[in-house]
């Protein structure tokens, strides 16, 4: 390919420099749904032609503790795998795996100068830019099966250029209303933009909005819905799987929501994927993610957890009413965006906490600990703080040997914590 690589652009010697340069060109809060400019670049190379068999994974909770059992389950029967994904918890190479390691810097800064030459005069977003780079780069390393994540919505994200074998919806609620919808029936027909005609939709929510169906039945794709042609029973000590026409008894519990889990199976079983019962045993006992009920320590407790929407924060409270049985008090560290509904993604911890931690988040977006007490109940206990970092120091400081730490709010916030426990251990 010709050298048509800006003056800016050339000076890019590593990662962080090409990160620089697209952020500067379009910053990452900056969002412009639409697959015109995406696609007519990406046909460009065919990188929207994906190899092996393509898994396009939506939803507004969920995708990535699905997209990293997919990748266990299939990785466990020796196929090769990529799996990209957005946002990053510490650093940029997290996005894109393969076969269970992050790409390099070399590799990445590769595809970014393959694509600013591809891209020529287009104008290109943040997200759009690291899209290309990561098909660009699967296409160049051929694994078996390609999970991607999307990254808002589905119907105009840019990883919908692709032609899915299988695609997912994990759940749906309110989340980005500016860009999706003002409430789940339009979000729904949003993500419900990923299916295909005539291809396999496994949906994981199960109060599935009309508008989903609805579409569903106009480009008559094949639905497998949740407690309808598959479902998951639990009990004490372990849960059972049934698909359309397997079931597994008796699987190890994880700290992924079973939901999920339930969900991945039946999306292989689909795709006549479907790892043995041993196999997949073998994955569950072990199954975890970064920053999806994380565990730092267990005495005292420190619990980490991206919970940032009404959805994702009813689930970890839901969980917290078990855990908090073995600790004397909780204490809940809480940085969250503006742009989110500080409201309803705090109220059902109201009864749970004894006491609140609050701090501020940098940046346009971050919201002030002011905004987060605003939403909470008169009598409760707090403390407010201009920065994370002070914020987590001075929790750590007030607790007790048998008390409970929870962090959640944002990716921002938890992957703020696991660089301080980062640089701790180091």
């Amino acid at each position: 390919m010709t050298n048509l690589l800006s003056p800016a652009s050339q000076s890019c010697q590593t990662l962080t420099d090409w990160l620089c340069y697209i952020e500067q060109k379009h910053p990452q809060h900056q969002i412009e749904l639409g697959l015109g400019r995406v696609l007519h670049i990406a046909q460009r190379a065919d990188l929207h032609l994906l190899p092996g068999k393509k898994i396009l994974i939506a939803g507004t909770n969920g995708k990535g503790t699905t997209a990293r059992t997919l990748e266990q389950l299939c990785a466990v029967q020796g196929f090769s795998v990529g799996v990209y994904s957005s946002p990053h918890l510490l650093q940029f190479n997290e996005r894109l795996r393969l076969n269970g390691e992050d790409v390099a810097d070399p590799l990445w800064c590769e595809a970014f100068a393959f694509i600013e030459q591809l891209r020529a005069d287009i104008e290109l977003t943040y997200f759009e830019f690291t899209t290309l780079a990561s098909f660009y780069l699967l296409r160049q390393q051929q694994p078996d099966i390609c999970l991607i994540e999307v990254g808002l919505g589905g119907r105009l994200d840019a990883t919908n250029i692709i032609d899915p074998d299988l695609s997912i919806l994990t759940t749906v609620d309110l989340d980005h209303q500016d860009y999706l919808g003002p409430d789940r029936e339009s979000i729904g027909r949003e993500k419900a933009g990923v299916f295909r005609s005539g291809k396999p939709a496994v949906i994981g929510e199960t109060d599935i909005p009309q508008s989903v169906l609805k579409y569903s039945q106009d480009i008559q794709a094949k639905l497998l819905c949740i407690n309808k042609d598959y479902q998951y029973s639990v009990n004490e000590t372990s849960f059972s799987w049934r698909g359309v026409q397997s079931q597994f008894e008796a699987l190890p519990l994880t700290s992924a929501p079973l939901q999920n889990v339930a969900t991945a199976l039946t999306a292989l079983e689909a795709l006549t994927l479907l790892p043995s019962k041993q196999q997949t045993v073998q994955v569950l006992a072990e199954l975890s993610l970064p920053g999806r009920m994380q565990w730092l320590n267990k005495t005292p407790g420190i619990l980490l957890d991206v919970a940032h929407n009404p959805q994702s924060a009813g689930y970890l409270a839901a969980q917290l009413q078990f855990i908090k049985t073995e600790y004397a008090r909780v204490h809940l560290l809480v940085g969250m965006l503006k742009d989110k509904d500080i409201q309803q993604s705090l109220a059902p911890f109201h009864d749970l906490a004894d006491q609140w931690h609050l701090v501020d988040l940098p940046g346009s977006r971050g919201a002030q600990a002011s905004m987060l007490l605003a939403q909470l109940p008169a009598q409760s206990h707090y403390c407010c703080y201009s920065d994370l970092e002070s914020g987590y120091q001075k929790a750590l400081l007030s607790m007790q040997p048998n008390d409970l730490l929870v962090i959640f709010g944002s990716f921002v916030t938890v992957s703020a914590v696991l660089a301080l426990q980062k640089e701790t251990d180091v």
